[in-house]
């Protein structure tokens, strides 16, 4: 089957209120993981690039070719999504979809209103005449690298009336406000702000993007779900799975050198992490009814 871009599917999950997962490809093995679980569980899929993992994959035309590929080998027949993950600028953004990925965030978020509306409307005009989706991100979602713990947050929750003048200023797909996830492992109790997302969704009426899904309590991702997060990424999680396998193998086979023997533990691992996400966001099951 096709890539597809992530309209339609978020358009269904956010009538039917379930999310589906945007999952980070980090290596080959994610790529197999992933996309098994996908059609496992009979669930449509966002495979996610972020950035900095274009150069460490083999540039854009090798990611998409190994996932062109491994759908064609597997057989996989559930709706997959190819996105570009908080892109930069204008350029990285067509560079991708040239390239052949069907969705783009760009992440202007860090400049001013005026600045990230300009620069996602020029990629937004150009994605929509190429057939691809855009994600945009509103407020500061921080990680680690920020060094900001989360109590500290809150502070950069995104402004209702600007998610509104940014949507209808630009024409994006779906949009991440920044409301208390943070990338990577969370430094305390994380406090989503629940009030605001609800009136975030009602009056953009866009399917919303929760990123940092991963370590979120069960309760907060469903109650996410009910408020319109049609989109939720991971990938923390899935790292975590993965390295756990490998260490627990080595550890147990200090001898081995063939990387299949680790390597197979460690797709298995991220697999049974993704079903448990996909199941957890409701949409296992969901793979039929999405625009081919």
């Amino acid at each position: 089957m096709a890539l597809v871009s992530m309209k339609d599917m978020l358009q269904k999950a956010l009538e039917e209120q379930y999310a589906v997962g945007q999952f980070n490809l980090n290596n080959l093995e994610f790529t197999q993981a992933i996309l098994q679980a996908a059609q496992e569980e009979k669930a449509p899929v966002i495979l996610g690039v972020s950035e900095p993992y274009i150069p460490y994959m083999g540039g854009l035309p090798c990611i998409v070719g190994m996932v062109n590929a491994l759908i064609e080998h597997y057989g996989i027949t559930v709706p997959v999504a190819l996105h570009l993950d908080h892109g930069t600028t204008y350029e990285v953004c067509v560079r991708a979809i040239h390239a052949g990925f069907t969705s783009v965030m760009i992440d202007a978020s860090h400049h001013t209103l005026e600045a990230n509306i300009e620069v996602t409307q020029r990629v937004t005009q150009m994605a929509h005449v190429l057939g691809a989706t855009v994600e945009a991100e509103l407020g500061r979602i921080t990680g680690r690298e920020d060094d900001l713990v989360v109590d500290e947050a809150e502070g950069m929750y995104a402004v209702p009336e600007d998610c509104v003048k940014l949507v209808y200023e630009t024409g994006i797909d779906c949009l991440a406000p920044a409301l208390g996830s943070v990338h990577g492992p969370y430094r305390g109790q994380p406090k989503l702000g629940f009030d605001r997302m609800g009136e975030i969704q009602r009056i953009t009426g866009l399917p919303l993007v929760l990123h940092g899904g991963s370590g979120l309590p069960e309760s907060e991702i469903r109650q996410a779900i009910a408020l319109g997060t049609s989109k939720i990424n991971v990938n923390t999680d899935n790292q975590s799975a993965c390295t756990a396998a490998i260490r627990s193998y080595l550890q147990e086979h200090p001898e081995a050198y063939d990387p299949r023997n680790y390597l197979i533990p460690a797709r298995e691992a991220i697999k049974a992490s993704v079903k448990a996400k996909i199941r957890l966001f409701g949409s296992d099951g969901k793979a039929g009814g999405h625009a081919q």
